[in-house]
């Protein structure tokens, strides 16, 4: 391997990072110095604009879920720049690709066997199941007849998915035989079906130290991400009522630790329910090591006072993430609406929601005659993105619903 490689030391220490957001989602020149270090990316055409101009070289590729295309990418940088020091991935899809990268260099960081704890949905619902932790009962089906058989035992009341999808891309709702027709088993494979939970969705991120919980937000979901591909908007607002952020605190420690003992930072989805007596249940769902999609990482800096990013990227250096604030003042939001055409698509209007009484605080939208690209980051390149903040959870709810009435955009067809 070492052939292969460069390994002459360069003139600075080399740190490759591979990213394809456009936005600035991640803040890269401010979590490390880039004229003490050559930072070098791996990117897509669409991201590169979120690339800082001090990058000491930048490699596209069509795809940075593309495995060798992407090593091909670091070899020629390793070649300008010396052997990296680190390889660094903050984009959920592309975790996997960075740790087998790091394992065939020797770097420190995840393994591809620890990241897969949190990529691979069947994985980490039997540790979490191991744990005896409540997780909806689930298994593995490579044909028809293995979700029926899984219906004889638990009812028509299911979800099928990939094991290692994101976005909810490929899943589906079954409720009865006939929805089987049409699958390409084999295409989408590896595949789990899981008995359905009807208890409201919540995203819990922040950062686990050494198996604790330090920093942390638990978020109700206005809609589904599910619905959102079938094109209702998607919304989220956190949770101000003490006894369910208790519940939430315990459970989501006690889920993380059936993963890790280690430090991370992550986005754990759970279902939570309140019973009649007023006790709070919460059953596992999914979790991922990374930093939440959509406009968390904004809410986070923003609202907070605290940069997720920057934590994760400390972590794939090997250096131990900043402390944050205990809690801070102020309940976030956010609201994303789909993408008015199939993209790539000319938007041709879209109204601004800033300024309004009961609007966001902060939105990113395409101006008329700018396209919206058909790049992979799918929460990034949508119709609308709108951000929020208020004294109480109720409020804000109330602003990302009215912003979703009042929104108007449309789109039409291009050429990519």
């Amino acid at each position: 391997m070492s052939d292969a490689w460069n390994t002459d030391a360069g003139a600075r220490p080399h740190v490759v990072v591979i990213h394809r957001w456009r936005d600035r989602y991640a803040r890269y020149g401010t979590y490390i110095d880039h004229e003490e270090h050559a930072v070098t990316y791996v990117t897509t055409e669409v991201g590169r604009g979120g690339i800082p101009d001090s990058a000491a070289e930048v490699a596209l590729v069509e795809a940075t879920d593309d495995l060798s295309a992407v090593r091909e990418a670091v070899r020629g940088l390793a070649r300008n720049h010396g052997m990296p020091k680190a390889v660094i991935a903050l984009k959920e899809d592309d975790l996997l690709i960075a740790a087998q990268l790091r394992s065939e260099l020797g770097l420190p960081g995840q393994t591809p066997d620890e990241v897969a704890l949190f990529r691979d949905k069947l994985l980490m619902c039997g540790r979490v199941e191991a744990a005896g932790l409540p997780v909806p009962a689930f298994a593995a089906v490579s044909g028809p007849e293995d979700v029926e058989a899984f219906a004889a035992r638990h009812g028509w009341h299911l979800v099928l998915k990939p094991t290692q999808g994101s976005s909810s891309a490929g899943v589906r709702v079954l409720d009865h035989a006939d929805q089987l027709s049409g699958i390409r088993w084999a295409e989408e494979a590896p595949l789990m079906v899981q008995a359905r939970e009807t208890d409201p969705i919540y995203h819990v991120d922040g950062l686990l130290r050494e198996g604790r919980l330090e920093i942390w937000r638990a978020s109700r979901y206005v809609n589904t991400c599910l619905g959102f591909r079938d094109g209702d908007y998607l919304g989220s607002v956190e949770e101000d009522d003490p006894a369910i952020l208790s519940a939430i605190g315990t459970a989501s420690e006690g889920f993380l630790s059936a993963l890790t003992g280690g430090s991370t930072v992550f986005h754990l989805e759970v279902f939570v329910g309140v019973g009649a007596d007023g006790g709070v249940r919460c059953t596992f769902l999914e979790v991922g090591a990374r930093v939440g999609g959509a406009e968390i990482p904004f809410i986070w800096r923003d609202v907070h006072g605290y940069d997720l990013m920057e934590a994760a990227f400390a972590l794939q250096l090997g250096e131990q993430p900043a402390k944050g604030p205990s809690r801070s003042e102020g309940v976030g939001g956010w609201l994303l609406v789909p993408a008015p055409a199939e993209r790539p698509c000319r938007i041709v209007e879209a109204t601004s929601m800033t300024g309004r009484a009961s609007g966001p605080y902060a939105e990113s939208l395409l101006a008329p005659g700018e396209i919206l690209p058909a790049a992979d980051a799918y929460y990034e390149h949508v119709g609308g993105r709108f951000r929020f903040t208020g004294a109480t959870s109720a409020a804000v709810e109330q602003s990302v619903h009215d912003t979703a009435r009042d929104f108007r955009v449309a789109a039409e067809p291009c050429e990519a």
